[in-house]
């Protein structure tokens, strides 16, 4: 099956969990700024929960879909619809005729996740579909969707066969969708991201420990899938006079640079940085970060490793226990 790009969207990339392994070679991991959508997306199409699925920024793009494709919105709330019809989030959608899938703009979150069953027919590069967009690799050309593009999917399983062959027998057009969805709305809470110590937090004292964790922090417009620019109250170190030699970095890394403004480590960060972190945010909470736009404000809360590995067990439960349900 191909769906046809009519309109690219703002920014609308191919993405799956990452491009791991080379990152000794100055490589970028890239890969979903929201993993959690992206894996439930896939999960309720069937797929692998690896597999790549359209990353949509703030709004999306106006597709021409083939009748008889089974796919997935999640993440933010982008006001899909479909012949004048809105399409519900967290569900598996079949396509009964061709139609037009348009967007709105982002009535809440940041990136909304778009999965069809069988993936996308693309080929990898160093193991993932991800989208390097500075790199040029990856994805569709290296680039985001342009106008016109042609996207082939892959070939279902049975299992997917008979997923589609359930949705096609219920009633409605120009689609058609199971009568339960997936309940999702602590991706959206105003609860605190929560992090556990940095490697260099004792080059902090006291006082702007507790500046940091209980003033809040604005996401500036200078933020992007490479990194959120914070703007609050300025971080200094206990001694001007430190400086480290660079080290890895990672997703959700929060680094404090000379100007004491907080940058958060995003999903196409550098591989290696030179500013003293201060926190790492929990792999949970990434997926709530991702959904925050520029002009909302932060607020951190301290943990400990085990609460993270608990709330990211959590996580991966819920997930198990939509796989559970998809596969009856």
């Amino acid at each position: 099956m191909k769906i046809m790009v009519k309109k690219g969207g703002p920014l609308t990339t191919l993405q799956d969990t990452g491009r791991y392994g080379f990152q000794k070679y100055g490589v970028l991991v890239s890969g979903a700024m929201d993993l959690f959508s992206l894996k439930l997306g896939n999960i309720l199409v069937g797929n692998k929960a690896r597999e790549g699925a359209l990353e949509m920024t703030m709004s999306g793009p106006f597709l021409k879909l083939p009748a008889g494709l089974v796919f997935a919105l999640t993440g933010a709330d982008l006001g899909a619809k479909m012949g004048g019809r809105p399409v519900p989030l967290n569900r598996a959608v079949y396509v009964k005729e061709d139609s037009t899938l348009s967007f709105g703009f982002a009535a809440q979150g940041a990136r909304g996740y778009l999965t069809v069953a069988g993936g996308f027919a693309v080929p990898a590069v160093m193991n993932s579909k991800s989208t390097y967009l500075r790199a040029k690799i990856g994805g569709v050309g290296g680039a985001p969707l342009a106008d016109g593009t042609e996207l082939e999917t892959g070939e279902l399983t049975a299992e997917q066969e008979g997923l589609k062959a359930v949705l096609a027998k219920t009633g409605g057009k120009p689609f058609s969708t199971l009568g339960w969805s997936v309940e999702t709305t602590g991706l959206f809470t105003g609860e605190p991201i929560r992090v556990t110590q940095g490697l260099q937090a004792d080059w902090f004292d006291n006082a702007t420990l507790q500046e940091f964790f209980h003033s809040g922090y604005t996401i500036t417009a200078q933020s992007d899938r490479m990194g959120y620019r914070l703007s609050g109250a300025p971080l200094h170190y206990r001694d001007s006079s430190l400086e480290m030699i660079s080290e890895p970095v990672t997703f959700g890394s929060i680094q404090v640079p000379a100007d004491g403004n907080p940058i958060i480590l995003m999903a196409d960060r550098q591989t290696t940085g030179g500013y003293a972190k201060i926190g790492q945010v929990i792999q949970a909470d990434l997926p709530r970060l991702a959904q925050m736009k520029p002009g909302q404000t932060i607020y951190f809360r301290p943990v400990t490793l085990t609460q993270a590995e608990k709330a990211l067990a959590r996580q991966a439960e819920f997930l198990t226990d939509v796989k559970m349900m998809v596969q009856r």
